[in-house]
């Protein structure tokens, strides 16, 4: 488990999803979408399901971290919500498992920090743990998550609701946990962000939308000029 992380460590990682409804759904193109993120100097990709993990691993080589959105009846957890969904994309090939960790429980009644031992367990990868707040983090490393990602600061409602990126909560767990591997992601949209996460205290930083979502990327600028009173 340390050997990936030394690996991938003060790098950067490309997060490659598209819903459905999205022009690039599918998993032939978010091969291809990896495929440029590693000719880019990417260390690291994140892939969601089993399909689009299978063809980002096979297409790239490069270490994936998998996650798994189910959104079942009776919880708010959809980020790989269970056992069963962990199991299917480390058999696709995920090299690294994130899990929900928040306080939120899945349908089962389960809390992310409740799989992380069982998970390591039977399969022997590192467990990535989403958190959205400094307590969370703190848990998620005493049940032995290998990585603490803020990736749902935001979207809880216990946690800062901000445009930009929560480097306070990166500082606040790299102080707390200074051992902690930290993964900065969520709302990192430009270099200099990219630079103060690691400043902040991150050991690697996943960059998602302002890469790999074109129609967003379009989006930023039409707004400029739209503000000028131009329209296309």
């Amino acid at each position: 488990m340390e050997d990936i992380l030394q690996k991938i460590r003060g790098g950067l990682v490309v997060s490659c999803q598209a819903l459905k409804g999205e022009p690039l759904h599918g998993s032939l193109y978010m091969a291809k979408m990896a495929l440029a993120a590693k000719m880019g100097g990417a260390v690291a990709l994140r892939g969601n399901g089993p399909s689009d993990i299978s063809a980002i691993k096979a297409e790239t080589g490069l270490p994936v971290i998998g996650i798994y959105k189910r959104k079942k009846p009776g919880s708010d957890v959809f980020i790989t919500p269970d056992l069963e969904s962990a199991a299917a994309i480390i058999d696709t090939g995920a090299d690294i498992v994130a899990l929900d960790c928040t306080k939120r429980s899945n349908s089962e009644g389960l809390f992310g920090t409740d799989m992380i031992q069982e998970i390591k367990k039977r399969f022997h990868v590192p467990i990535m743990a989403e958190i959205s707040v400094l307590d969370e983090a703190v848990a998620a490393y005493e049940k032995g998550a290998d990585i603490l990602s803020t990736t749902l600061s935001g979207y809880t409602p216990y946690s800062p609701q901000q445009v930009s990126p929560d480097f306070t909560l990166i500082s606040e767990i790299r102080k707390t946990l200074p051992h902690s591997f930290i993964n900065a992601e969520g709302r990192i949209i430009n270099t200099e962000q990219l630079k103060k996460a690691f400043h902040m205290g991150a050991d690697i930083v996943t960059i998602g939308t302002a890469i790999t979502r074109p129609q967003w990327i379009t989006e930023q600028f039409v707004s400029v000029l739209k503000e000028k009173g131009r329209c296309l």
